[in-house]
């Protein structure tokens, strides 16, 4: 689900709708908020690209952003379900 491109984790995923889309985006915002680790994103319809990269450690790939893509993707699969 996540590739390592430009030192940053990254992935692109489907959902039902945009609806759907900006619920999934509303509920990482509360998990990135309570880990203090915002991603990088867009939407367009039903489709969310997320881009972790931690900055203050000068755009490496670190533990928090493992951290947040593993709950990105229980997130997920609970959408998917």
């Amino acid at each position: 689900m996540w590739e390592e491109k430009d030192n940053a984790l990254q992935t692109s995923l489907q959902f039902k709708d945009f609806i759907e889309a900006f619920g999934f985006m509303t509920s990482v915002a509360m998990i990135a908020e309570k880990q203090n680790h915002h991603p990088e994103w867009s939407n367009v319809y039903n489709t969310v690209n997320i881009k972790l990269t931690t900055h203050d450690a000068g755009n490496i790939i670190t533990d928090k952003d493992k951290k947040l893509a593993g709950a990105i993707v229980e997130l997920y699969q609970k959408y998917k379900g």
